[in-house]
């Protein structure tokens, strides 16, 4: 099985102005992200607005995104769905199409119990592709606790997490308590970050990488905080999380991808306007997000 390692872009789903998908800006964002150095690609994650996407847009994108790519990096695709059902046919998809892994986020606003949560991703990993589950109480309404997450990880074919609990101690448990027993036992699990902010403290602790959504825009540096992270040249990783950390905050100042997209808009990049229901930026967020692009470097007129 393929070890997740390293900086992995959470990529936005550019649009036109008419609110159609832009899919010729999302090759070139493809192509952006690979010329930069980025370890992986992950499209139709929540920063790719996917609840907002009609199944046709989503099979384009995803024939984009693994055409583009052409082996050259890794491609994970969302293929999430709080309805077990759905998720197994995405990730079916993902497998037919090409994909090298899928992410399958925690059923949403449902809430399952334990015994759900373990046959929803052991429904998963029957597929045959590698899965890395998303773990995202702040979304979903319910968190995977270390000792669940420990019995996941025995399924055959789940490669790992991306960790969004916000919670450092339950990052450190995955690694000590999951991460770390597997490799011992000559398998394996991966363990990302889904919040940049804790990029170099989740590698600090042992794990694998982020799953990034500035790197929409400064895939180069994630990439470069992320190897200092993981290589353990520390005093390289602080200078770095500390020239990021403003613009971190800034790109969610408001929900995801409100802010990614507008930034990446102001620099030249395919974007576009998100989709309802969410909104247009507020002036009070734009200003916050105007000064952390110009104090990295970025001229912005608007």
């Amino acid at each position: 099985m393929t070890h997740f390692r390293g900086a992995f872009t959470a990529l936005i789903t550019p649009m036109k102005d008419s609110g159609e998908v832009d899919y010729e800006g999302f090759q070139r964002l493809i192509e952006f992200q690979i010329t930069e150095g980025i370890d992986g690609i992950v499209p139709l994650g929540t920063t790719g607005e996917t609840p907002t996407l009609e199944e046709i847009e989503e099979d384009q994108l995803i024939e984009i995104a693994v055409k583009t790519a052409k082996g050259r990096i890794p491609v994970i695709i969302g293929a999430g769905s709080n309805d077990t059902k759905d998720m197994v046919v995405y990730v079916e998809r993902a497998k037919k199409m090409g994909a090298d892994a899928a992410l399958v986020v925690t059923p949403y606003y449902n809430k399952p119990n334990d015994d759900g949560l373990f046959r929803h991703f052991e429904a998963a990993a029957e597929v045959g592709i590698p899965i890395i589950v998303y773990n995202i109480a702040s979304r979903t309404g319910r968190n995977i606790p270390a000792p669940l997450m420990e019995k996941i990880s025995r399924i055959p074919g789940i490669a790992g997490v991306k960790e969004a609990s916000g919670d450092i101690n339950q990052m450190g448990d995955f690694i000590r308590e999951v991460a770390v027993p597997r490799k011992a036992e000559g398998g394996d699990f991966s363990v990302l970050s889904g919040d940049d902010a804790f990029t170099l403290p989740l590698a600090a602790l042992g794990g694998d990488g982020v799953v990034s959504v500035i790197s929409n825009l400064l895939p180069a540096k994630v990439k470069a905080l992320t190897l200092a992270s993981l290589e353990g040249r520390f005093d390289d990783a602080r200078k770095l999380h500390y020239e990021l950390l403003p613009f971190v905050k800034a790109a969610f100042v408001e929900t995801n991808p409100i802010p990614i997209k507008q930034a990446l808009a102001w620099a030249g990049l395919p974007a576009g306007p998100v989709r309802l229901p969410l909104g247009r930026l507020s002036a009070t967020s734009e200003a916050v997000l105007r000064k952390a692009m110009v104090d990295l470097g970025y001229k912005i007129s608007v």
